[in-house]
């Protein structure tokens, strides 16, 4: 494609989101009724799982981001009623 005519029209990719999501059910589907579809064990969801966290682990903004988040949630929750009841004496 020349440059500066824009995206391609053609393929998977340039589909609208609900016919890629159509069209990627019927093959799980057909992958499923064939047999040859990958289901996995307990033992290796467990080790994607661990992988994953791994991953996700290593981005210390991100879990940074995450402890700030619970933080806020536990030592600022409550209700305004419950801060009241708290400042009130009660």
């Amino acid at each position: 494609m020349p440059a500066g005519e824009g995206k391609s029209q053609r393929g998977f990719a340039s589909m609208d989101p609900e016919k890629q999501r159509q069209i990627a059910s019927k093959g799980g589907k057909a992958a499923h009724e064939k047999g040859t579809a990958h289901e996995f064990t307990s033992e290796e969801a467990r080790v994607a799982g661990r992988k994953g966290g791994e991953k996700v682990s290593r981005d210390r903004e991100h879990m940074a981001a995450i402890g700030r988040k619970g933080g806020q949630s536990s030592h600022g929750g409550g209700t305004p009623r419950d801060r009241e009841e708290v400042g009130n004496g009660v």
